[in-house]
């Protein structure tokens, strides 16, 4: 509660939200139900598919409310087929058109804390820099999910110099200007305390698996091969590393190998290279691209496969992360099978949930592989319960709940 006995306004900014799925959207729905006043300013849905949702424009709902929720949704360029002048433009005009909105809003409103949800650009914290002007006291609240600029030279290519100092600086800004810093993953404080003394300032707080991964729905999904089945589920992209995935099933498949089968739910920018590749090296009797499906439904895919798996190229960014699509796979009770460095493969390694090669090493991946595909049910039975146990105990949003909560009022 407020001073005048009001509600305690909670204001969150972020690029993405409902009817998008993001952790965002648990985190402003479950601070409704705890009593909190929650405005979320975003804009107009339109990822992963690159267009405005059905039933959103311009001129189209531009205010709701959704779950106790009001979304102001201010104006933005889709970001189409995904290249990257597209989704520069995209980002551009997210930080443009919120800062605007920002000002008056600002004038008009009083917000007693601001939840930054920092996904890419580090330009989605401009708005709240700006409120933060103008409201010295609101506590703003800063949740990291992705490094800036790091990400910008490591994932975009880009090595301009005068263009990363630019990112460097509305980091250092965002940060400089955070009442708290929330880390998704520990090991993001190497590179937010290479920017400045801000160690006081961080929370770790770590991604949880989505709740509807728990909800089986009557939905029919592809049928699945018979056989030793590795699944991956997610986007497919640059970061996901196919390029050695694939490698390491093309090694598999040349030792006459044919009951090991790689399982792709997904979409993404990587697909067609991934659909390429499986033609060229002819590896479609074990490789087994579905498609994309609702996230409500990975709960009947996961239940098919014998192993989850995840990969990550590797550079500092990506060691410094541990993927979300981590805590998803342990929460279902499966083994993991990762190709990654840094985190994920230590929180693999503690919970002794699965196994994890060393990122881009596709040979020690299709060997791990086969010895993984000769393993009995009850062993692989064993590291599933290991993971759902630990996942439990240490990646719960309730928890993370009650962080934020203690952060809010403190």
């Amino acid at each position: 509660m407020t001073e005048k006995g009001n509600k305690h306004k909670i204001l969150v900014i972020s690029p993405h939200f409902y009817p998008e799925d993001f952790k965002c959207n648990e985190v402003a729905f479950e601070l409704v139900r705890r009593g909190y006043d929650v405005v979320v300013l975003s804009d107009i849905p339109n990822y992963p598919i690159g267009k405005f949702y059905k039933g959103y424009g311009f001129l189209r709902r531009r205010r709701e409310v959704v779950n106790g929720v009001k979304v102001i949704r201010t104006g933005v360029i889709p970001r189409g087929n995904g290249s990257g002048i597209r989704l520069a433009i995209n980002y551009l005009s997210f930080a443009f058109t919120a800062s605007l909105r920002a000002i008056f809003m600002a004038i008009f409103h009083h917000y007693d804390t601001i939840l930054v949800h920092q996904l890419s650009p580090i330009t989605v914290g401009i708005p709240a820099l700006i409120i933060k002007k103008i409201h010295p006291k609101t506590k703003l609240l800063f949740w990291v999910l992705d490094l800036w600029p790091e990400s910008l030279k490591e994932a975009g290519g880009i090595t301009n110099p005068k263009i990363l100092g630019v990112f460097e600086r509305i980091a250092k800004s965002c940060y400089r200007n955070s009442d708290r810093i929330l880390m998704s993953s520990k090991g993001f404080a190497e590179s937010i305390c290479a920017k400045g003394d801000f160690g006081d300032k961080l929370e770790y707080f770590p991604n949880w698996p989505d709740g509807e991964l728990a909800e089986q729905k009557d939905y029919q999904i592809p049928t699945i091969p018979d056989g030793f089945k590795v699944m991956f589920a997610g986007n497919i992209g640059e970061a996901q590393d196919f390029e050695h995935t694939l490698e390491a099933f093309r090694l598999i498949y040349e030792q006459g190998i044919r009951n090991i089968h790689f399982i792709v739910v997904g979409d993404g920018r990587k697909k067609q290279w991934v659909e390429n590749f499986v033609v060229k090296h002819k590896l479609s009797e074990i490789v087994h691209c579905v498609g994309r499906h609702p996230l409500n439904t990975m709960s009947l895919f996961f239940s098919q496969a014998n192993v989850l798996f995840l990969a990550l190229k590797d550079s500092l960014i990506f060691n410094l992360t541990c993927p979300a699509k981590l805590q998803a796979y342990m929460s279902v009770g499966k083994p993991v099978l990762a190709m990654l460095n840094g985190e994920g493969a230590s929180i693999i390694a503690d919970a002794q949930c699965g196994y994890s090669v060393n990122a881009e090493d596709a040979i020690s991946l299709s060997q791990t592989l086969i010895e993984l595909s000769k393993m009995n049910s009850e062993e692989l039975k064993i590291m599933g319960q290991n993971g759902q146990s630990y996942c439990k105990m240490h990646f719960s949003f309730q928890n993370n709940m009650q962080t934020l909560e203690k952060l809010i009022n403190e």
